[in-house]
């Protein structure tokens, strides 16, 4: 038996305390089979940091067309941590809910308060690339996004490690983004030093919102990621997210961005409507555009809407949850997803290598976590409390009459 299969001992219990409970109760069921998955992904990257060995252990696999092989395998180590840790930071900073539920998240939380320790500190051999070449600022503001939601997490580290983390983001601050969604990421690491009181550049806050409300909207809940418009999933792997978090905290401090703040949850509920209608009965949906082999994170941005509990009145909780299901068990299940050590693979269904792009890299896989947001949400939320629906795809695919799909015209 590997390593890896010799540490999941908590997520069997997880799945014994389902199995011990009426069958009939679907909402536990769900929850547990995410805590579970949410488990098997984040546990190589979280434990392995958390010893100090993330550097030895994380595998070396990058795409057979890597533009840059020595700076993308540098910083693949930030990119399996920041991305995992905005993506299981909602569920860290909860309280409550069955005991074993409770001593897996006291577990990460261990992990996350030595990992970051390890990731900050220049004396440690964890220590990671936050100023060199352009992809530092991407996953710095992810890990920066992680601390956003996890409020509990950056309360309980250290002055020293508080201060080595700020220090770390700073570094950021020499790294031109492109003229794109990575504008977004320098305004993220903005809105952390924001919402903790930090001295912090307005500037690239202003920078990235203005750009998007005043020049890329595109219509129809969509933004264009730059001056063009790709079909792909940016605006939910990064726009939608980011734009949403990154308003909130500029609005809670300064009210820059009340107008906007209005049209953008007009925005953002239709482009779930439009996210909720692409994952098809089975939980596939259309493997367009570049990073898709960032697999569950192409629903960051409907996963992001149910833990703020803002869905468009035309999407049941429950319906949502079905549908995320779906997909986590589409992409995560299929043989060969993990390799035998338990780490990601590149794919969307399995160990497809031909899909990566470029710049992909074991450690970029990670940013599949985005899908368990709502795990932020606590087991009496009626996202996970009321009983499972139909999606839509499922509902129009087995015969039921249900309402039709109509565009957001905003004047």
């Amino acid at each position: 038996m590997n390593k890896y299969v010799a540490t999941i001992g908590l997520c069997i219990i997880l799945t014994n305390a389902t199995n011990a409970q009426d069958k009939s109760t679907t909402k536990v069921n769900d929850r547990v089979a995410w805590l579970n998955y949410l488990d098997k992904v984040s546990r190589p990257v979280m434990s392995s940091l958390a010893e100090g060995r993330l550097k030895e252990k994380l595998p070396k696999v990058m795409s057979k067309r890597i533009d840059n092989a020595e700076s993308r395998s540098a910083v693949a180590y930030l990119e399996a941590f920041g991305r995992t840790l905005m993506g299981i930071a909602p569920w860290m900073n909860l309280e409550g809910g069955s005991k074993e539920e409770v001593a897996l998240r006291n577990k990460y939380r261990e992990w996350s308060l030595k990992a970051v320790a390890n990731a900050v500190d220049t004396a440690l051999k964890d220590y990671m690339v936050w100023d060199k070449g352009g992809q530092p600022l991407v996953d710095a503001s992810f890990v920066a996004l992680g601390f956003i939601r996890c409020p509990w997490l950056w309360e309980h580290l250290n002055g020293k490690t508080k201060s080595q983390v700020v220090a770390a983001f700073k570094k950021t601050r020499s790294i031109v983004p492109t003229y794109s969604n990575w504008i977004l990421f320098t305004g993220m690491i903005e809105a952390f030093f924001c919402k903790y009181g930090l001295e912090y550049d307005k500037v690239r806050i202003e920078y990235g919102v203005r750009e998007f409300s005043s020049h890329w909207y595109v219509g129809d809940g969509m933004f264009s990621d730059g001056m063009d418009f790709a079909m792909d999933y940016y605006n939910s792997y990064v726009i939608q997210p980011y734009l949403a978090t990154i308003v909130e905290i500029a609005n809670n401090k300064t009210k820059s961005y009340t107008a906007f703040a209005t049209k953008l949850d007009r925005i953002n509920k239709r482009y779930a409507e439009i996210q909720e209608r692409m994952i098809s009965a089975d939980g596939s949906y259309p493997a367009l555009g570049r990073s898709i082999v960032y697999r569950g994170a192409a629903f960051q941005h409907l996963a992001d809407m149910a833990l703020r509990k803002q869905l468009p009145a035309s999407l049941k909780p429950a319906q949502v949850r079905g549908a995320l299901t779906a997909v986590i068990r589409k992409t995560l299940d299929p043989a060969g997803t993990f390799d035998k050590d338990g780490w990601l693979t590149i794919g969307l269904g399995g160990n497809q290598p031909d899909l990566a792009d470029v710049y992909n890299t074991t450690g970029s896989l990670y940013l599949c976590t985005a899908i368990f947001l709502p795990l932020g949400l606590p087991e009496t939320d009626e996202f996970w409390s009321s009983p499972a629906l139909p999606w839509s795809s499922v509902k129009i695919w087995s015969g039921q009459d249900t309402p039709g799909d109509h565009a957001l015209h905003i004047n």
